[in-house]
């Protein structure tokens, strides 16, 4: 099991450190989220993703990041309150970590590491304002902004890896979920 992502440390919304052990046997989306994005509404296609296939084994994983713009300025229990309150999240979130640079969380270089690349949409020109903007990715295989998703199966393996601006409704996530859904 030592190649899966399962054996790695998180620390909840609340404060408890466990590892992603617990969610051993799911289809896992994990997502660093952010809340004063414009990408932020996905919160409520992320919810329906975790209402629509929760019963299956299937969950999403919040993981809060500041590191784009300073999106994520709040505490834990700011970010609890807000997404609960605000789009009704029912899905495990954690701890704010840093999905980039030299404190790069374990969990995300590890997401990197078995996909380095993300799939956008076929009429995606997200990457190209992003570049526009000045923001370009600092170096091969960063994610790219809030909201970046990676899919992983129930082995613990890490199957997909979806750009921002690939919204958790696209029909090929929702594809993807269903066929590691269906192993």
């Amino acid at each position: 099991m030592q190649n899966t992502i399962f054996n790695t440390e998180v620390t909840t919304i609340d404060g408890e450190v466990i590892t992603l052990q617990a969610y051993a046997g799911k289809v896992l989306l994990i997502v660093n989220v952010a809340s004063k994005c414009g990408l932020t509404p996905q919160y409520e296609q992320l919810e329906n993703l975790q209402k629509a296939w929760h019963e299956q084994g299937f969950t999403v994983l919040g993981f809060p990041c500041n590191q784009f713009l300073g999106q994520e300025p709040g505490s834990e229990e700011e970010i609890k309150t807000w997404c609960t309150t605000t789009w009704g999240v029912t899905f495990p979130m954690f701890s704010k970590i840093d999905v980039n640079g030299k404190a790069r969380h374990p969990l995300y270089q590890k997401l990197i590491d078995a996909i380095p690349t993300a799939t956008a949409p076929a009429d995606s020109s997200f990457l190209a304002r992003m570049v526009s903007k000045g923001r370009a990715l600092l170096h091969p295989g960063d994610v790219l902004w809030n909201f970046e998703k990676f899919l992983v199966g129930r082995d613990g393996q890490v199957l997909h890896r979806f750009s921002p601006d690939m919204k958790p409704d696209d029909p090929v996530l929702v594809q993807s979920i269903k066929t590691a859904l269906a192993k």
